[in-house]
């Protein structure tokens, strides 16, 4: 066979034989696709900029025989599914040869594989043999910042910034999506930081900082950020958003202050106005955040989405005459998801006590995702109704087509036995589901959670403690086992840890917080306690939180606050057990 140099033309070569699959496969690969049994970690996800065409530096290597061939059973082994077959050799190949091209490919099956070591040396190869690579470099950056190599990544994004000075913004933005997963905020805020220097005039580069700080808990840092955006670029709603978000965390009322000015200066803003009405309702200031959904209304009158959000937000208002008008514009108007908006037409006349209205909307919805939550709530109509035996048969007789389905109706039927105060017969009804699905980790947390009202907490121990070693991450696993314990007096310690880990996993959980402020009061660190608790109920004002945060209110002295906690919570909560007794002890 004659040697020469490998041809320009050579990827019309590639295409008839080894490479076919080349111009196929995607740049980035995405993360859903099934992992190589050696590999733990996903594979990072990164957009790349398709590269203008050009020249491509092309290396002198002759194209013998023995190549073609290993080039040829490098893509057969490809594409019969045999990646610890194709990925060795085609980095062998890679190294072999210098080609650009070659090295892409072997830099794409490696990372479709999840052979990351692999990917990051057939990436290096590949930006060896084309300094020019774009793409090269930003995989390669990917790679590194998803192997927690921070420093190592740094002048390859540098790189990548500068050589795309037109699209400095949309790289900023990109950055924030690629560092987001890594679990040390303060490095990737210190790596922001380094990266945003040269541009401080870029307002993407002011917010990728900002959000970069407010990840690592510098609300000070993020806020100043954010400000530094804004003032760069006044009409973008994506900046004012995030410094409202950073300043509600503050006060609700400087994040209302702020958005009201806004608006002002940019009436507009679609977004900016739904959040702004968003944080009035949750301030409980319904007259003005009525206004605002007349303004969304009339401006945007055929678009279904801020109908929907508008309904959304009259039903949080308990507006529910401006919410059965809006969900059934939405409906005329043809929202995306017809089956919500009808569930919402029924929890709106449920709310209403007219019970036949909004059984006939929850049984117009159809198979999909809102149909076991529509049979849910209609099973629950029934139960309000004093008819508990026929929603359960109702649940029952519900069509389930997955298993999960079968275990949410179990779910469901469970909740009316303990909205009934019959704990027994819900712990029961949960122990036959789990004896058929033993590590379904849904059941096990709410058979653990029914376990603890019929005051089996070694079941619920148990449970959680299979829940935690299946499910490592499930932050309210720790966080249940951790606020039984404390709540019980019981190893605190062992109860506080529990419960910082799950606020590592899940940190702007409410109820995660209020079982933080809790155990802090327990070990008697009512101050400490007192500002979890505090945070919490700002996020969610749920009655259960209310009765812990009146009572550390209580012990640190403010107990007209506690008064005031606990009477909000009572008017809106009536019924509640726990809150009820709280007040009893301390207000008999």
């Amino acid at each position: 066979m004659t040697m020469h140099r490998l041809p320009h033309h050579f990827s019309a070569w590639l295409l008839c034989a080894a490479l076919a699959a080349c111009a196929q496969a995607p740049q980035a690969p995405q993360s859903g696709e099934a992992p190589a049994k050696s590999v733990t970690k996903p594979a990072p996800r990164v957009v790349v900029a398709k590269p203008a065409p050009r020249d491509l530096p092309l290396p002198a290597v002759e194209l013998t025989e023995q190549l073609m061939l290993k080039m040829m059973l490098a893509e057969i082994a490809v594409q019969r599914g045999q990646p610890h077959v194709a990925v060795p050799a085609y980095l062998e190949l890679a190294r072999e040869t210098r080609d650009p091209r070659v090295a892409q490919r072997a830099t794409e099956i490696a990372w479709n594989a999840r052979f990351l070591s692999a990917a990051l040396e057939a990436a290096g190869i590949w930006l060896q043999a084309d300094p020019q690579s774009a793409q090269a470099r930003q995989i390669i950056a990917a790679l590194l910042v998803n192997q927690a190599q921070l420093a190592e990544a740094q002048p390859h994004l540098e790189k990548w910034l500068a050589a795309d000075q037109d699209n400095l913004g949309q790289g900023f933005l990109q950055l924030n999506s690629l560092l987001a997963r890594h679990k040390d905020k303060p490095a990737v805020l210190k790596l922001m930081q380094a990266l945003a220097q040269p541009y401080g005039n870029v307002p993407e580069a002011r917010l990728a900082v900002a959000q970069a700080a407010w990840n690592a808990n510098d609300p000070e840092t993020a806020l100043a950020e954010a400000r530094a955006a804004l003032k760069l670029k006044p009409g973008w709603e994506l900046a004012a958003l995030f410094q409202a978000q950073v300043l509600a965390r503050r006060s609700s009322a400087e994040a209302v202050q702020f958005l009201d000015e806004y608006l002002r200066g940019h009436p507009g803003a679609r977004d900016v106005r739904l959040n702004y009405a968003r944080l009035l309702v949750n301030a409980r200031d319904y007259a003005e955040a009525r206004k605002q959904f007349e303004v969304l209304v009339s401006e945007h009158p055929a678009n279904p989405d801020v109908t929907m959000a508008v309904a959304l937000l009259a039903m949080q208002a308990s507006d529910y005459d401006a919410a059965e008008i809006q969900l059934k514009r939405a409906l005329e108007i043809n929202y995306k998801d017809p089956d919500m908006a009808r569930l919402y037409l029924g929890q709106v006349n449920e709310e209403r006590k007219r019970f036949d209205e909004a059984l006939k909307w929850y049984s117009t919805v159809g198979q999909g995702e809102q149909y076991i939550n529509a049979q849910a709530r209609y099973a629950g109509v029934l139960a309000r109704q004093g008819k508990l035996g026929e929603a359960r048969q109702h649940l029952r007789q519900a069509d389930a087509n997955t298993s999960q389905q079968r275990v949410q109706l179990t779910q469901a039927e469970a909740q009316l036995l303990r909205e009934a105060s019959e704990y027994q017969a819900a712990y029961e009804l949960l122990g036959q589901a789990l004896e058929q699905l033993p590590d379904y980790p849904d059941l096990l947390y709410d058979h653990a959670m029914a376990a603890e009202k019929v005051d089996r907490i070694d079941v619920l121990e148990g449970n959680l403690r299979k829940l935690i070693q299946i499910r490592p991450d499930h932050a309210h696993a720790y966080n249940a086992l951790g606020y039984t314990l404390a709540d019980r007096r019981q190893r605190i310690e062992e109860a506080h840890g529990l419960i910082e880990t799950a606020l590592k996993l899940s940190p702007e959980d409410p109820f995660i917080m209020d079982s933080m402020g809790w155990v802090l009061y327990r070990m008697g660190r009512s101050e400490q306690g007192l500002d979890f608790l505090q945070r919490a109920f700002a996020l969610r004002p749920d009655p259960e939180i209310a009765a812990h945060l009146g009572e550390v209110l209580w012990a640190v002295g403010q107990r007209d606050q506690a008064r005031k906690v606990w009477a909000g919570a009572l008017k809106d909560h009536p019924k509640n057990e726990t809150l009820q007794g709280t007040v009893k002890r301390f207000l008999p």
